[in-house]
């Protein structure tokens, strides 16, 4: 679970998404300069996978008031080449679903280059910026809200 972990090792990210399941909340990530869920490496305080997609979600979103829904939604393997010093390595992503209230009021972190909601309908206006499972994860995690009301 630990970052320095080589060649591989566990994520946890979020797919944020509005109370009527229709916009997700998404992070144009710095360093990859594409779309994506706000996620991250494990920390030593996070006891399970699910606090550690929480904080990374609530500390990229600037939103503390997100809704974990149980259990992941989605589980994904993909190669990172500017994360570990030893080249490139596979993050083990697991990947759950968080309501944001309808008054939260997102900020941009340090690791972003902006936040900003998209409607889900309208993901494929930003291609090929999209980090390429995202449909996907948003169909899964409309479906998981879905099931959830």
């Amino acid at each position: 679970m630990d970052r320095v972990c080589f060649p591989a090792h566990l994520t946890a990210s979020t797919l944020v998404v509005d109370e009527t399941g229709d916009h997700v909340l998404l992070t144009l990530h710095a360093k990859a300069r594409r779309w994506f869920q706000f996620g991250g490496h494990c920390e030593a305080g996070d006891a399970t996978l699910a606090d550690a997609a929480l904080r990374e979600a609530q500390e990229e979103s600037g939103i503390a008031e997100l809704r974990l829904l149980p259990g992941p939604v989605q589980l994904d393997a993909h190669d990172v080449d500017f994360c570990h010093p030893d080249g490139t390595v596979t993050h083990l992503d697991v990947r759950y679903l968080a309501v944001a209230p309808a008054a939260a009021r997102h900020a941009t972190s340090a690791e972003s280059l902006d936040v900003r909601w998209w409607p889900i309908d309208e993901l494929t206006t930003i291609e090929p910026a999209l980090e390429p499972t995202l449909r996907e994860l948003a169909a899964l995690g409309r479906a998981a809200l879905d099931r959830a009301l």
